[in-house]
Protein backbone atom coordinates (compact mmCIF):
# COMPACT_ATOMS: atom_id res chain seq x y z
CA UNK A 1 0.00 0.00 0.00
CA UNK A 2 1.22 3.49 -0.87
CA UNK A 3 1.02 5.57 2.31
CA UNK A 4 1.12 9.28 2.90
CA UNK A 5 3.95 9.86 5.43
CA UNK A 6 2.32 12.91 7.00
CA UNK A 7 -1.26 11.61 7.03
CA UNK A 8 -2.74 12.20 10.51
CA UNK A 9 -5.04 9.16 10.27
CA UNK A 10 -4.52 5.62 9.11
CA UNK A 11 -8.13 5.00 8.01
CA UNK A 12 -11.04 7.43 7.66
CA UNK A 13 -14.61 6.41 6.92
CA UNK A 14 -16.67 8.60 4.60
CA UNK A 15 -20.35 7.69 4.38
CA UNK A 16 -22.47 9.09 1.56
CA UNK A 17 -19.49 8.77 -0.76
CA UNK A 18 -21.66 8.45 -3.89
CA UNK A 19 -23.39 11.78 -3.25
CA UNK A 20 -22.48 15.16 -4.66
CA UNK A 21 -20.28 16.20 -1.74
CA UNK A 22 -19.03 12.64 -1.23
CA UNK A 23 -17.54 12.61 -4.72
CA UNK A 24 -15.72 15.88 -4.00
CA UNK A 25 -14.45 14.75 -0.60
CA UNK A 26 -13.22 11.45 -2.02
CA UNK A 27 -10.51 13.52 -3.70
CA UNK A 28 -9.89 16.31 -1.20
CA UNK A 29 -9.63 14.08 1.90
CA UNK A 30 -6.83 11.91 0.52
CA UNK A 31 -4.02 13.86 2.24
CA UNK A 32 -5.55 13.18 5.66
CA UNK A 33 -5.46 9.37 5.70
CA UNK A 34 -3.47 6.44 4.43
CA UNK A 35 -6.76 4.75 3.53
CA UNK A 36 -10.23 6.19 2.99
CA UNK A 37 -13.11 3.77 3.33
CA UNK A 38 -15.90 4.97 1.03
CA UNK A 39 -19.45 3.85 1.66
CA UNK A 40 -22.93 4.39 0.25
CA UNK A 41 -26.06 2.42 -0.53
CA UNK A 42 -25.79 3.67 -4.13
CA UNK A 43 -23.19 2.52 -6.61
CA UNK A 44 -19.73 3.98 -6.06
CA UNK A 45 -16.94 4.07 -8.61
CA UNK A 46 -14.39 1.31 -7.89
CA UNK A 47 -11.32 2.02 -5.77
CA UNK A 48 -8.69 3.78 -7.84
CA UNK A 49 -5.76 2.44 -5.80
CA UNK A 50 -4.90 0.66 -2.57
CA UNK A 51 -5.58 3.84 -0.58
CA UNK A 52 -9.32 3.44 -1.13
CA UNK A 53 -11.77 0.85 0.16
CA UNK A 54 -15.27 0.79 -1.35
CA UNK A 55 -18.06 -0.75 0.76
CA UNK A 56 -21.77 -0.83 -0.09
CA UNK A 57 -23.77 -0.30 3.09
CA UNK A 58 -27.39 0.41 4.01
CA UNK A 59 -27.29 2.72 7.03
CA UNK A 60 -30.56 1.28 8.29
CA UNK A 61 -28.85 -2.13 8.65
CA UNK A 62 -27.30 -2.08 12.13
CA UNK A 63 -25.02 -5.08 11.61
CA UNK A 64 -23.76 -3.80 8.28
CA UNK A 65 -22.89 -0.44 9.84
CA UNK A 66 -21.02 -2.15 12.68
CA UNK A 67 -18.91 -4.01 10.15
CA UNK A 68 -18.38 -0.82 8.20
CA UNK A 69 -16.95 1.07 11.18
CA UNK A 70 -14.53 -1.63 12.31
CA UNK A 71 -10.92 -0.52 11.99
CA UNK A 72 -11.46 3.18 11.30
CA UNK A 73 -9.94 6.06 13.26
CA UNK A 74 -12.62 8.68 12.60
CA UNK A 75 -15.93 8.95 10.78
CA UNK A 76 -17.18 11.61 8.40
CA UNK A 77 -20.90 10.92 8.33
CA UNK A 78 -22.36 12.40 5.16
CA UNK A 79 -24.68 9.49 4.38
CA UNK A 80 -28.47 9.51 4.34
CA UNK A 81 -31.33 11.12 2.47
CA UNK A 82 -30.16 14.65 1.61
CA UNK A 83 -33.45 16.26 0.55
CA UNK A 84 -36.94 16.52 2.00
CA UNK A 85 -38.92 13.28 1.80
CA UNK A 86 -41.69 11.56 3.73
CA UNK A 87 -40.94 10.73 7.36
CA UNK A 88 -40.81 7.04 6.55
CA UNK A 89 -38.11 7.62 3.93
CA UNK A 90 -36.11 9.80 6.31
CA UNK A 91 -36.42 7.39 9.24
CA UNK A 92 -34.25 4.50 8.08
CA UNK A 93 -31.21 6.27 6.67
CA UNK A 94 -31.16 9.51 8.66
CA UNK A 95 -32.51 8.60 12.09
CA UNK A 96 -31.79 4.90 12.51
CA UNK A 97 -28.65 5.41 10.45
CA UNK A 98 -27.09 8.03 12.72
CA UNK A 99 -27.88 5.88 15.76
CA UNK A 100 -26.15 2.93 14.11
CA UNK A 101 -23.10 5.06 13.33
CA UNK A 102 -22.70 6.20 16.94
CA UNK A 103 -23.33 2.76 18.37
CA UNK A 104 -20.72 1.31 16.05
CA UNK A 105 -18.30 4.07 17.03
CA UNK A 106 -18.86 3.24 20.69
CA UNK A 107 -18.31 -0.48 20.20
CA UNK A 108 -15.21 -0.05 18.05
CA UNK A 109 -13.60 2.71 20.11
CA UNK A 110 -13.87 5.49 17.51
CA UNK A 111 -13.57 8.80 19.34
CA UNK A 112 -14.16 11.40 16.62
CA UNK A 113 -17.19 11.85 14.36
CA UNK A 114 -17.81 14.64 11.88
CA UNK A 115 -21.55 14.89 11.41
CA UNK A 116 -22.92 16.53 8.27
CA UNK A 117 -25.75 18.45 9.86
CA UNK A 118 -27.64 21.11 7.93
CA UNK A 119 -28.90 24.67 7.91
CA UNK A 120 -32.35 23.06 7.81
CA UNK A 121 -32.00 22.48 11.56
CA UNK A 122 -32.69 26.21 11.91
CA UNK A 123 -34.55 26.82 8.65
CA UNK A 124 -37.60 28.60 10.08
CA UNK A 125 -35.61 31.61 11.21
CA UNK A 126 -36.22 34.63 9.01
CA UNK A 127 -33.52 35.89 6.69
CA UNK A 128 -33.28 39.18 8.58
CA UNK A 129 -32.19 37.37 11.77
CA UNK A 130 -28.64 36.53 12.84
CA UNK A 131 -28.34 33.42 15.01
CA UNK A 132 -25.59 31.36 16.60
CA UNK A 133 -25.10 27.75 17.66
CA UNK A 134 -26.92 28.36 20.96
CA UNK A 135 -30.07 29.69 19.30
CA UNK A 136 -33.01 27.28 19.68
CA UNK A 137 -33.36 24.96 16.74
CA UNK A 138 -36.26 25.55 14.36
CA UNK A 139 -36.25 22.62 11.90
CA UNK A 140 -38.00 23.30 8.63
CA UNK A 141 -38.68 19.74 7.44
CA UNK A 142 -38.54 16.04 8.28
CA UNK A 143 -35.01 16.22 6.91
CA UNK A 144 -34.21 19.08 9.28
CA UNK A 145 -35.74 17.15 12.17
CA UNK A 146 -33.45 14.20 11.39
CA UNK A 147 -30.40 16.46 11.50
CA UNK A 148 -31.58 17.96 14.79
CA UNK A 149 -31.86 14.41 16.15
CA UNK A 150 -28.34 13.71 14.96
CA UNK A 151 -27.04 16.71 16.90
CA UNK A 152 -28.77 15.43 20.03
CA UNK A 153 -27.22 12.02 19.40
CA UNK A 154 -23.80 13.67 19.20
CA UNK A 155 -24.33 15.45 22.53
CA UNK A 156 -25.51 12.27 24.22
CA UNK A 157 -22.62 10.14 22.98
CA UNK A 158 -20.11 12.74 24.13
CA UNK A 159 -21.67 13.14 27.56
CA UNK A 160 -22.14 9.40 28.06
CA UNK A 161 -19.20 7.84 26.18
CA UNK A 162 -16.72 10.61 25.42
CA UNK A 163 -17.11 10.38 21.64
CA UNK A 164 -16.35 13.85 20.28
CA UNK A 165 -18.28 15.34 17.37
CA UNK A 166 -18.16 18.41 15.22
CA UNK A 167 -21.62 18.95 13.73
CA UNK A 168 -21.35 21.07 10.59
CA UNK A 169 -24.57 22.84 9.73
CA UNK A 170 -23.81 22.88 6.02
CA UNK A 171 -25.31 25.81 4.17
CA UNK A 172 -25.24 25.30 0.39
CA UNK A 173 -22.11 23.57 -0.86
CA UNK A 174 -22.02 23.74 -4.64
CA UNK A 175 -19.50 24.96 -7.22
CA UNK A 176 -21.23 28.35 -7.03
CA UNK A 177 -24.35 29.83 -5.42
CA UNK A 178 -27.45 29.13 -7.48
CA UNK A 179 -29.79 31.87 -6.20
CA UNK A 180 -30.08 34.88 -3.89
CA UNK A 181 -30.56 32.78 -0.76
CA UNK A 182 -27.32 30.94 -1.44
CA UNK A 183 -25.41 34.21 -1.50
CA UNK A 184 -25.63 33.96 2.29
CA UNK A 185 -25.48 30.17 2.71
CA UNK A 186 -22.83 29.26 0.13
CA UNK A 187 -19.92 27.03 1.22
CA UNK A 188 -17.19 26.44 -1.35
CA UNK A 189 -15.67 23.00 -1.71
CA UNK A 190 -12.30 24.39 -0.64
CA UNK A 191 -13.73 25.92 2.52
CA UNK A 192 -15.65 22.71 3.26
CA UNK A 193 -12.42 20.72 3.07
CA UNK A 194 -10.64 23.21 5.33
CA UNK A 195 -13.52 23.02 7.82
CA UNK A 196 -13.34 19.22 7.83
CA UNK A 197 -9.60 19.38 8.45
CA UNK A 198 -10.14 21.64 11.47
CA UNK A 199 -12.98 19.39 12.68
CA UNK A 200 -10.77 16.30 12.46
CA UNK A 201 -7.61 17.74 13.98
CA UNK A 202 -8.71 20.25 16.64
CA UNK A 203 -8.38 18.70 20.10
CA UNK A 204 -11.05 18.74 22.80
CA UNK A 205 -14.04 19.68 20.67
CA UNK A 206 -16.62 17.93 22.88
CA UNK A 207 -19.68 18.47 20.75
CA UNK A 208 -19.08 21.60 18.70
CA UNK A 209 -21.67 22.99 16.31
CA UNK A 210 -20.35 25.12 13.47
CA UNK A 211 -22.16 26.76 10.58
CA UNK A 212 -20.70 25.69 7.25
CA UNK A 213 -20.44 28.86 5.18
CA UNK A 214 -17.78 30.70 3.25
CA UNK A 215 -16.69 34.30 3.86
CA UNK A 216 -19.89 35.71 2.39
CA UNK A 217 -20.84 39.37 2.65
CA UNK A 218 -24.40 39.03 3.96
CA UNK A 219 -24.53 36.38 6.66
CA UNK A 220 -27.19 35.02 8.99
CA UNK A 221 -24.96 32.87 11.18
CA UNK A 222 -22.49 33.71 13.95
CA UNK A 223 -19.75 31.11 14.52
CA UNK A 224 -18.28 32.54 17.72
CA UNK A 225 -19.03 29.38 19.71
CA UNK A 226 -16.92 27.36 17.25
CA UNK A 227 -13.92 29.70 17.37
CA UNK A 228 -11.69 26.98 18.87
CA UNK A 229 -11.74 25.22 15.50
CA UNK A 230 -9.76 28.05 13.94
CA UNK A 231 -11.84 27.90 10.77
CA UNK A 232 -11.13 30.89 8.53
CA UNK A 233 -12.95 30.62 5.20
CA UNK A 234 -11.07 31.85 2.16
CA UNK A 235 -13.79 32.06 -0.50
CA UNK A 236 -16.80 34.34 -0.88
CA UNK A 237 -20.06 34.26 -2.82
CA UNK A 238 -19.54 37.92 -3.65
CA UNK A 239 -17.73 37.10 -6.91
CA UNK A 240 -21.01 35.59 -8.19
CA UNK A 241 -23.28 38.48 -7.19
CA UNK A 242 -23.85 39.97 -10.64
CA UNK A 243 -24.71 36.57 -12.11
CA UNK A 244 -27.10 35.71 -9.29
CA UNK A 245 -28.82 39.08 -9.18
CA UNK A 246 -29.52 38.86 -12.91
CA UNK A 247 -32.13 36.24 -11.96
CA UNK A 248 -35.75 37.34 -11.40
CA UNK A 249 -36.53 38.34 -7.82
CA UNK A 250 -38.67 35.70 -6.04
CA UNK A 251 -42.19 36.72 -5.08
CA UNK A 252 -42.57 38.45 -1.71
CA UNK A 253 -44.33 35.40 -0.23
CA UNK A 254 -41.84 32.86 -1.60
CA UNK A 255 -40.18 30.93 1.30
CA UNK A 256 -36.88 31.28 -0.56
CA UNK A 257 -37.11 35.01 0.13
CA UNK A 258 -38.40 34.79 3.71
CA UNK A 259 -36.83 31.87 5.57
CA UNK A 260 -33.25 30.77 6.04
CA UNK A 261 -34.28 27.25 5.02
CA UNK A 262 -35.86 28.41 1.79
CA UNK A 263 -38.05 25.99 -0.13
CA UNK A 264 -37.70 23.25 2.54
CA UNK A 265 -40.07 25.32 4.68
CA UNK A 266 -42.91 24.60 2.25
CA UNK A 267 -42.16 21.05 1.05
CA UNK A 268 -44.81 18.39 1.75
CA UNK A 269 -46.92 17.23 3.44
CA UNK A 270 -46.54 13.78 1.93
CA UNK A 271 -49.13 11.09 1.35
CA UNK A 272 -52.26 13.27 1.59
Amino acid sequence: MTTTPTAPFNRLLLTGAAGGLGKVLRETLRPYANVIRLSDIADIAPAIDDREEVVTCDLSDKQAVHQLVEGVDAILHFGGVSVERSFEEILGANICGVFHIYEAARKHGVKRVIFASSNHVIGFYKQDQVIDAHSPRRPDSYYGLSKSYGEDMATFYFDRYGIETVSIRIGSSFPEPQNRRMMSTWLSFGDLTQLLERALLTPDVGHTVVYGMSDNKDIWWDNRFASALGYVPKDSSEVFRDKVEAQPMPAADDPARIYQGGAFCAAGPFGD
